[in-house]
């Protein structure tokens, strides 16, 4: 009988769903030395947030087939080693939805009535009616930022109680927020009309600190804030004061740029207008029952040979395939990620044509792991293999899958992507080389043969001498080293495309001035 190991606290309904088919220890609190040493006689492993599954877990393991995290996050599990060793990777992306977005229209309730400082008064034996009048939601508008699951049904809601809707997402089509009842607006009219702004996006570099002097500035006095998202999305220190000062009414915070909050947070001082909890968005009796339904399901289905539903590595492929498949997996990743990022913020549609010798494999798992790619600098921790066409739907974006056995250019196939954004229509096309090694073999048509990096900067230029020098020197200039750089052009003195491998990141602004060389029509920064 298989083995599965639960080292963090579930329900019990779970046990119960695992001891249907497997033998089930209960081990909580292990270091990564005692689970290193455990986890080689076991097949399957059922965590929550507690436990940190890292390479040396993975490596250590034998029979592993299925690590299961009972709740969204999966970021204390090393997918990468998980994956190279064929191990499935899954969680419960739904299963917290309802409990957050209750808890975001809860927050933003009790802080327009006052209830937690009215019931603060009341229990010291006060009865202070006229210091707590408070402010109703109807026809108050709500501005929602990030129109995912959770912020869709906070929106729902929110539409049903009568208030007005707005919300900024840029990867989601109009067509799309017409639908939950809500008008896309950009981010400064967002910030300057609505009466409540809920916030429900991950943390990335784009979103860090989204809210803080500047943006509070921008907001009428009478604006409430409430983030059940992630923390760090808002410079606390910033909100603080502009709470003291009356910059805006009220906030309501339940998850903090770091946990637990620190008992001299400028938060903790603010003395009114706030209302604080500690990170409880998912503490329903509910949410934890279904994320252990859930997980462990799938734990069982794995063990019983059958697919996993909410897989986050791994798009639904036998274990027998997925070694072959792997690399090209990582090569549709890039590939999108990379197209995301030139065709820019909102994409309508994608084509996805296997090539060559690709074009006689599964077709259903590269047009997946393509899709993660292109979502993933939108959604970043929140997309994986089982929700990328989904989001894509609800994004209004097309998918075009096409093959093309006749194209030889490449040994092993290759991938071809192209999409249309904002920015037009942009082409890109990669490969594996023997080593499995993930090559970019062109761009919009231009040739290049150029393994991703994590800093790159792709230019369209004229081809004429003095340009590449210019660029060379400018980054220079900016103490930014060039790694490795390539030219492809389809004729002499025409246009080329550059691409630029970059040890560091490039600073704010130079792009603008990259753009002003005379001779380069475009240029964009991309991290993979």
């Amino acid at each position: 009988m298989p083995k599965v190991l639960v080292s963090d606290p579930i329900d019990e309904v779970g046990i119960e769903i695992l001891s249907q088919v497997a033998h089930v220890d209960v081990k909580t609190g292990l270091s990564e030395a005692e689970l290193v040493s455990l986890i080689p006689e076991y097949d399957a492993l059922m965590i929550r947030s507690g436990t940190q599954v890292t390479e040396a877990v993975v490596e250590a393991s034998k029979k592993l087939k299925i690590v299961g995290r009972a709740g969204v996050g999966v970021d204390n599990v090393n997918i990468p080693a998980a994956t190279r060793k064929g191990i499935v990777v899954v969680n419960s992306p739904e299963g917290n939805t309802i409990a957050a977005a209750e808890h975001a229209l809860a927050m933003m309730m009790s802080m327009s009535r006052y209830i937690p400082v009215a019931h603060g008064s009341m229990k010291a034996g006060e009865w202070n009616r006229k210091a707590y009048v408070g402010r109703e939601v109807y026809k108050k508008t709500l501005g929602v930022v990030g129109l995912g699951k959770i912020g869709a049904h906070v929106a729902k809601v929110a539409k049903a109680m009568g208030m007005k809707l707005i919300a900024y997402d840029p990867f989601i089509s109009a067509e799309r927020a017409e639908q939950l009842g809500c008008r896309l607006v950009d981010l400064e009219m967002l910030f300057q009309e609505a009466d409540y702004i809920t916030l429900h996006v991950p943390k990335t570099k784009e979103t860090a600190n989204m809210i803080n002097a500047e943006t509070l500035a921008k907001m009428k006095p009478t604006t409430r804030i409430i983030n059940c998202a992630r923390g760090g999305v808002i410079d606390e220190a910033d909100l603080a004061e502009a709470l003291n000062n009356g910059v805006i009414a009220g906030a309501a915070l339940d998850v903090f740029d770091s946990e637990p909050l620190e008992a001299d947070s400028p938060l903790r001082k603010v003395e009114k207008n706030i209302v604080l909890t500690p990170h409880l968005g998912a503490s329903t009796a509910e949410a934890q029952v279904n994320v252990a339904v859930d997980v462990a399901e799938q734990i069982r289905d794995v063990l019983l040979g059958l697919p996993a539903r909410s897989a986050v590595n791994i798009p639904g492929l036998h274990p027998d395939v997925l070694e072959k498949m792997r690399p090209y997996l990582e090569l549709a990743e890039v590939l999108g990620n990379l197209l995301s990022q030139l065709v820019g913020g909102r994409v309508s549609q994608l084509t996805v044509r296997l090539q060559g010798d690709l074009a006689k494999e599964q077709s259903q798992p590269l047009v997946i792991a393509s899709l993660k790619g292109l979502l993933v600098q939108a959604l970043r921790e929140r997309i994986n293999y089982v929700n990328a066409t989904i989001e894509a739907k609800e994004r209004g974006i097309r998918v075009i899958e096409t093959r093309d056995e006749s194209d030889g250019d490449y040994s092993n196939g290759s991938l071809y992507l192209s999409a249309v954004g904002e920015k037009g229509e942009h082409a890109v096309v990669g490969t594996i080389r023997g080593d499995n090694e993930v090559l970019i073999t062109n761009v919009d048509e231009f040739p290049i043969n150029v393994p991703p990096s994590n800093h790159m900067l792709f230019t369209l230029h004229q081809d004429r001498p003095g340009v590449i020098g210019k660029i060379g020197s400018l980054l220079g200039s900016f103490n930014v080293n060039i790694a490795s750089m390539q030219v492809g052009r389809k004729i002499v003195r025409g246009q080329a495309v550059m691409t630029l491998s970059l040890d560091d990141p490039l600073p704010d602004g130079v792009l603008s001035s990259i753009t002003d060389i005379d001779g380069i029509s475009d240029a964009y920064i991309v991290r993979l």
